[in-house]
């Protein structure tokens, strides 16, 4: 296929033959899907399905994150025509890869909604894929992490984030985007002594175990050095990558709820991304792009690029 075959491709997210392989449509039209994928509910034979969890509750300052698969898949087009830069391999062509469209639920019924995201989850893992997730605040990924450890028992955790997320809630009824890993640490889904965030700037008086890796450590140490930490304390568990938007600095990712200065530059996120390849991941997700607040899409872009970056690892150790 060649970039003349856009007179005929159209509507790829319906009518593409095949699971793998690159996609060139036209990127400005047609039925978007993330990277031109077929939508399908149908995971028989699915390597990674891509699903969007288009919810937010309470965000410290900005909403909007609902909104974030939608700009993701809508950025994603940009991307399908090529294998992701740099890899030196091609996992559209490795992997069968699918958009599983996104979760169902009532906006009115809000207590529901974490119950549905682990039943939603737990049939793509059920169907032997690995999940990418779209959020969706943080809180997402923690009915994604009950999914996952039901099935896999206590996993490691990279997460990239501006806030450690491990402020105090023993209140299981509550729905908090800036809980979600003191909760499953306390829930037993995640194990801290093999988990790493980075990108952290903001105080937090207990970070539970997990090693933290600031912007400020970034900056100072470099991405392979950064990378020899996180491998070291990661090792070879079976591992989960989280990726909040907002560990860009503002400058590279204004469209999120919660900004906050001094972040990961995109260069540098992707370095780190791209440097984890080896580790035993078995799924991810990239939350909290709040378009409202960026109109020249750029938060949307870095957030596709995330995703397909997950895809890449994903795919590296089957090469």
């Amino acid at each position: 296929m060649a970039l003349e075959d856009a007179k005929t491709q159209v509507d790829q997210a319906f009518t593409r033959d095949s699971l793998r392989g690159l996609s060139y449509e036209n990127a400005f039209g047609g039925a978007v899907s993330f990277l031109r994928r077929r939508y399908s509910k149908d995971l028989t034979g699915v390597d990674v399905a891509v699903t969007g969890i288009p919810f937010d509750q309470a965000v410290t300052h900005r909403p909007g994150a609902r909104f974030g698969p939608r700009a993701i898949r809508e950025a994603s087009t940009l991307q399908a025509f090529d294998a992701p830069y740099g890899w030196g391999y091609d996992p559209f062509s490795l992997l069968s890869i699918v958009d599983y469209g996104d979760m169902a639920f009532d906006y009115a019924v809000v207590h529901e909604v974490p119950g549905r995201i682990e039943a939603h989850l737990g049939a793509i893992l059920d169907a032997g894929a690995a999940p990418v997730s779209l959020g969706g605040d943080h809180f997402v990924t923690l009915p994604i992490l009950r999914a996952v450890a039901a099935r896999r028992g206590p996993v490691a955790l990279i997460q990239f984030d501006a806030h450690s997320d491990t402020w105090v809630d023993d209140d299981p009824s509550r729905i908090d985007h800036g809980t979600f890993l003191y909760k499953a640490i306390r829930e037993g889904l995640v194990d801290p002594a093999a988990s790493v965030s980075v990108g952290i700037r903001t105080d937090n008086p207990d970070t539970m175990g997990v090693t933290i890796l600031d912007a400020a450590s970034v900056h100072r140490d470099g991405v392979e050095a950064t990378l020899t930490r996180i491998k070291a304390v990661v090792g070879e568990r079976p591992c989960y990558l989280t990726f909040d938007i907002d560990a860009l600095d503002p400058a590279f990712a204004p469209g999120t709820g919660t900004p906050v200065w001094g972040g990961l530059a995109s260069w540098q996120a992707a370095a780190l991304l791209r440097g984890l390849a080896g580790i035993d991941l078995i799924g991810g997700d990239v939350v909290e792009v709040s378009p409202p607040y960026d109109t020249t899409g750029a938060t949307a872009i870095a957030g596709a690029h995330v995703a397909v970056e997950l895809i890449a690892l994903l795919g590296w150790n089957r090469r």
